[in-house]
């Protein structure tokens, strides 16, 4: 009890609050509601890329993999347009998302931020060389790059704004005219600003402003592919969650530029027949580590559908839908898990467990890495699938790891089950005393 009052205290005192101010803060949830924004077209463009990928080898003689094999090949250029055209230009629709929702916390012009941002962006990152822009940073190797310009941007209107430095026209001018006009001096100054670095860094260095962005951030993308950063960040997550603060929401919204990046280079390299790079991805994150929802909390949710409590076996059949899908604040709020004692252990480390084999699977390659991004409430089994290239060692993968959950939960579980049969056992007597209280006071 001394460790967990230790922990708690902690987490209560520093952890929590500086969460709470960190997931607040106007930029993180910008991009986190920036990449939101994008994630239906990434999704989509996944899956086309793996629909246009069939896992069958060239020479199989399975009837359906040859019938899907062919049909790709005949028709490859026309599905992998709808991939070009998301996930391949998937930093275009994240500096729009960020910008606009950025301005939206500061009370300002979504569109018209929007569009600075998406300009600001593709004039670093896209330079036209014979009449056609170049796409070659517009998807995963730009994210950052399309962070920071969608920042930038929204920032400069702010401050423009803020020193009253602006465009004014008479009140008789539609606010569709005003507000165009209003954005003649931002596209001004990104220009005058941005757009010399990009020549001096082409001339002198031959590189665009997303290559320097990503040498910057490459030790932090490298890192993030390291057993122990994926422990670090999932154990943040879920003390956060103990502690009653949504800490997926905190944590991923942090996690996302790394995810889309890494997910981005997997992309690449799958296209072109290499060796998938990345490990740490979220389909990673979502179907390996987290399965059920943070906590890995789906093999506790099938413990409580048969448990001897009423509580827990109604909580428990009540969240199992949700939790098939990765939805589980029924059972961390409804059990509790929030500030319990003694589901403390296995809410913190059955995810640590899942993940040290999980990630030693896919590093040894006995289980393909991710190359696609999902949706984060596809069913594990589907979604780990899905996010391999629908292969099938994930899903034995995801078997074996909700088996050990099991075993990881029970004992602890056991215990929280009496307890609570405890509890229930004396209300029920109180019931029956309060009951038997007027019959014999009739029968005096």
């Amino acid at each position: 009890m001394k460790f967990y009052d230790a922990v708690i205290n902690i987490v209560e005192k520093h952890i929590a609050p500086l969460a709470v101010k960190v997931g607040n803060q106007k930029h993180v949830r910008a991009m986190r509601d920036g990449f939101i924004i994008a994630m239906p077209f990434i999704i989509i463009g996944s899956f086309m890329l793996v629909f246009a990928f069939p896992p069958f080898a060239e020479d199989t003689q399975n009837a359906f993999g040859r019938v899907w094999l062919d049909f790709a090949s005949a028709n490859f250029d026309n599905l992998m347009m709808p991939y070009n055209m998301t996930m391949g230009i998937m930093a275009i629709f994240v500096s729009m998302g960020i910008g606009y929702s950025l301005a939206r916390a500061y009370k300002m012009d979504g569109i018209t931020c929007a569009a600075l941002s998406l300009m600001s962006f593709l004039l670093v990152a896209s330079p036209a060389t014979d009449n056609a822009l170049s796409v070659g940073h517009l998807s995963g190797t730009g994210i950052f790059t399309s962070v920071i310009s969608a920042f930038f941007s929204v920032e400069l209107i702010r401050i423009l704004k803020k020193y009253n430095i602006t465009i004014r026209l008479p009140e008789q001018v539609p606010p569709a005219i005003a507000r165009s006009f209003e954005m003649l001096i931002p596209v001004v100054v990104v220009f005058l600003t941005l757009y010399p670095l990009s020549l001096f860094l082409q001339s002198q260095y031959d590189m665009l402003i997303p290559d320097l962005v990503l040498e910057m951030f490459r030790p932090l993308v490298s890192a993030s592919n390291t057993l122990p950063a994926i422990i670090g960040a999932l154990l943040l997550c879920q003390l956060l969650w103990f502690a009653g603060i949504h800490g997926a929401a905190i944590v991923v919204g942090l996690l996302s530029p790394i995810f889309l990046t890494n997910i981005g280079a997997n992309q690449t390299a799958y296209l072109a027949g290499e060796a998938i790079p990345n490990v740490f991805t979220q389909p990673f994150w979502d179907f390996y580590i987290f399965i059920g929802g943070s906590g890995a909390t789906l093999a506790l949710v099938i413990l409580m559908m048969f448990s001897r409590s009423v509580h827990l076996r109604s909580l428990g059949r009540m969240s199992f839908v949700p939790g098939f899908f990765q939805i589980n604040e029924p059972v961390i709020f409804g059990s509790p898990l929030v500030l319990n004692p003694t589901m403390f252990i296995p809410f913190i480390f059955a995810p640590v467990f899942n993940a040290i084999i999980a990630y030693t699977a896919v590093h040894m390659g006995i289980v393909g890495a991710g190359v696609s991004q999902t949706a984060w409430t596809a069913p594990a089994l589907l979604g780990a699938s899905w996010g391999s290239g629908w292969t099938l060692s994930p899903v034995l993968l995801v078997i074996a790891l909700l088996v050990m959950d099991l075993f990881i939960y029970l004992p602890f579980f056991k215990m929280f089950e009496k307890q609570l049969l405890e509890e229930e056992g004396k209300s029920a007597s109180q019931e029956q005393s309060a009951e038997s209280v007027p019959a014999s006071g009739a029968t005096a």
